[in-house]
């Protein structure tokens, strides 16, 4: 793809990843993107956070705890309750499935 496309930064510092682009790189709800600055440009990559989820807990449960506090001290008010929506929605689910703990 050698389109331009612009896109202006939000007030908060947001921008949307433009659908062209989301969809040419296989971007979906809730992947994980890093961003890395290299000289004067942005690279986005679409992180795979488990190899096969085989391992559910880290052999360093207080690394784990670390790393998932610092990615929640970096959200956003609004970020942290759409991210206790979405989890008080798959807690439900799995509380209804009968897979809970």
């Amino acid at each position: 793809m050698k389109k331009t496309i612009y896109k202006i930064l939000g007030k908060r510092g947001r921008i949307t990843i433009p659908w062209e682009i989301r969809k040419t790189m296989g971007f979906a709800y809730n992947d994980v993107i890093s961003f890395m600055v290299a000289d004067n440009a942005v690279l986005l990559k679409c992180e795979l956070l488990c190899d096969g989820c085989s391992m559910a807990f880290s052999t360093e449960p207080q690394e784990e705890a670390n790393a998932f506090k610092a990615l929640l001290d970096e959200l956003t008010t609004e970020e942290i309750r759409e991210a206790i929506v979405q989890l008080s929605v798959r807690w439900a689910e799995i509380q209804k499935s009968g897979d809970g703990v």
